[in-house]
C-alpha cells in the first residue's frame, strides 16, 4: 500500500489570466500615455497649451505617465494624466498587483483536498508549480535591476562616471544605495542630479516584493516534497524487513544446514 497522501493546491489558473490581460492593458495604455507626453513640454512653453493664467513651470509626472504644465489658475496634463486613460491606468495597475499577490499567497499555503476554490495536487506538481512562479518573477526583478543598477555593481563609488568617457571631469558620486538602486550625482559646475529617475529606482524595488514572496512559496513547496519522500523512503525500507516471514526467512539458512 503506498504511503503518498492525497495533497491540494489552490486553483490561481483565473488569477494569472485576469493579471496578464490587465498586464496587456496597462503596456498598451502606458503606450499611449508616454507618446501623448511627446513635444507636450514644447508646446505648453510655445503657448500651443491653453491654460488658466501663465505658465509657470513644466513637470513630469511617473505614474500615470504624463507631462503636467502647471499655470497659474491650474495644471494642465497630457492624455495619460486625464480622466479617462489615468482611470484605465490605475485600475488595471491595481487588478495587475492584487491578483498577482492573491495568487503567489495561495502558493504559500498547502489547504486541504475538497473545495470549489481547491484542485488536487501532488507535491513534486506544486514544487514545479512554484518553482514557474519564481523564475517568471525573478527573472522580472534581475532584469530591472540590471537595466536600473549595472553601475552601481560595476563600482558604487564611480556608479555616476561608468559608462561615459568623461576625461578628467567626471561626475563625483556622492551617496549611493543598492535597493533602490540609486545614486546623487554632482558635476564640476556643482549641480546634482539622480542617476536614474525616481520611478525606475522605485519599480525596482516594489519587483523584489513578488520576487520574495515566490521563493517562500518555491522553499515551502520544496519543505514539504521533501518531507513527503523522505516518508517514502522510510515505510518503504520498513516495509521491506518488516514482511511477513521476512524475519523467518533470514533465518532458514543455518536451520536447513543442520537438518542436511
Amino acid at each position: 500500500m503506498s504511503n503518498v497522501s492525497v495533497h491540494s493546491g489552490y486553483r490561481t489558473g483565473g488569477l494569472w489570466t485576469a493579471a496578464g490581460i490587465s498586464f496587456t492593458v496597462l503596456t498598451a495604455a502606458s503606450a499611449v500615455a508616454v507618446f501623448g507626453m511627446l513635444e507636450f513640454d514644447e508646446r505648453c512653453m510655445h503657448g500651443l497649451v491653453e491654460g488658466p493664467g501663465r505658465l509657470r513651470d513644466v513637470r513630469y509626472q511617473a505614474f500615470p505617465p504624463s507631462t503636467v504644465c502647471e499655470f497659474q489658475g491650474g495644471d494642465v496634463m497630457s492624455v495619460g494624466g486625464r480622466d479617462v486613460l489615468g482611470s484605465l491606468l490605475w485600475v488595471s495597475l491595481s487588478v495587475v498587483v492584487v491578483c498577482m499577490f492573491v495568487a503567489l499567497l495561495a502558493e504559500c499555503l498547502d489547504p486541504r483536498p475538497g473545495g470549489r476554490l481547491v484542485t488536487p495536487m501532488s507535491r513534486a506538481g506544486k514544487l514545479r508549480r512554484t518553482a514557474t512562479a519564481f523564475s517568471v518573477t525573478g527573472s522580472a526583478f534581475l532584469l530591472l535591476y540590471a537595466l536600473a543598477g549595472w553601475k552601481l555593481l560595476a563600482g558604487p563609488s564611480s556608479a555616476c562616471a561608468a559608462g561615459a568617457d568623461w576625461g578628467f571631469h567626471a561626475p563625483r558620486t556622492l551617496e549611493y544605495s543598492f535597493l533602490p538602486p540609486q545614486a546623487t550625482c554632482q558635476y564640476t559646475s556643482g549641480m546634482t542630479e539622480r542617476m536614474n529617475p525616481d520611478w525606475l529606482a522605485s519599480l525596482t524595488a516594489q519587483s523584489a516584493a513578488p520576487a520574495l514572496l515566490a521563493g517562500i512559496a518555491f522553499a515551502l513547496a520544496f519543505r514539504r516534497w521533501s518531507v513527503e519522500r523522505r516518508a517514502v523512503r522510510g515505510g518503504g525500507g520498513a516495509a521491506s524487513g518488516d514482511g511477513p516471514g521476512g524475519g523467518a526467512a533470514a533465518g532458514d539458512g543455518p536451520a536447513r544446514e543442520n537438518a542436511n
